[in-house]
């Protein structure tokens, strides 16, 4: 073989190689971007909303958030530690039928403890723990910064708004913030529920600790709390009721 058909393979062989990284890299992109949506989910939607439409900056966050806290390991609660957070969500929950925006703000501090309690950043640093959370609860985050919001900015907004409105609006806008603290509190339980159980990666057997359980049915007895599973419990073991499964609105009934 001549030495101009081998140098004449040589260049062919190098231009297919050269297509092929071309396209393997194009081919690159949309799946990890892909990749980055179906791991966040609506936090997907929310990095693209706050950049204004550029996937490209959006994924480039969500990449570095991965890349800072992707392999951040938490540690368990311990059976102790758990019913003491149970027990504040319990109080901060009935709180709320007095005292809405108290129970929201407690229910915010609640969260950025529990978050710290089980190896995210400090509450303290609220942003990276945000953004630790985003990672590995990306579809229940959202209650979080919700409480977080309207703990920071309800009561200005709220004094605006009665101000400028007369008695009439005043009420409106009292019913209006009482149902925002609501829906933010009920958003919230979910992240709750998935900070303080046990989780696969905690190096204890799925289960043990609290469970999470509806309150037996009863025809005078409170609603479920939104967002609830009914479930059923076998004959053979005791009902085991959440302390922060209650409807919000509804105090807890006594115990017989």
């Amino acid at each position: 073989m001549s030495t101009g058909v081998i140098i004449v393979l040589i260049v062919i062989v190098a231009a297919v190689l050269v297509v092929a990284a071309v396209l393997a890299l194009r081919a690159r992109g949309p799946q990890h971007g892909g990749s980055l949506k179906r791991r966040f989910g609506p936090e997907y939607d929310r990095a693209v909303v706050r950049h204004d439409g550029d996937t490209k900056a959006a994924e480039r966050e969500l990449s570095e958030r991965v890349r800072r806290h992707g392999s951040l390991h938490t540690r368990p609660l311990e059976p102790a530690e758990r019913e003491r957070f149970e027990a504040r969500w319990t109080a901060a929950q009935e709180r709320f039928v007095d005292s809405p925006r108290e129970a929201v703000g407690e229910a915010d501090r609640l969260l950025a403890e529990l978050a710290g309690a089980r190896g995210y950043p400090d509450g303290a640093q609220y942003e990276e723990q945000l953004a630790a959370l985003s990672v590995h609860h990306a579809h229940h985050v959202d209650g979080y910064r919700r409480v977080h919001r309207v703990t920071h900015a309800q009561a200005q907004s709220h004094a605006a708004g009665a101000a400028g409105a007369g008695n009439g609006g005043a009420e409106t806008a009292a019913a209006s913030d009482t149902e925002e603290l609501r829906e933010a509190l009920v958003a919230a339980r979910a992240l709750f529920e998935q900070l303080v159980r046990p989780g696969r990666h905690d190096g204890g057997r799925p289960g043990t600790g609290a469970r999470v359980a509806p309150a037996p049915a009863a025809a005078s007895g409170p609603a479920s709390a939104p967002g609830s599973t009914p479930a059923s419990t076998p004959a053979s073991e005791p009902a085991a009721r959440a302390p922060h499964g209650w409807s919000l609105g509804k105090r807890r009934p006594k115990e017989s």
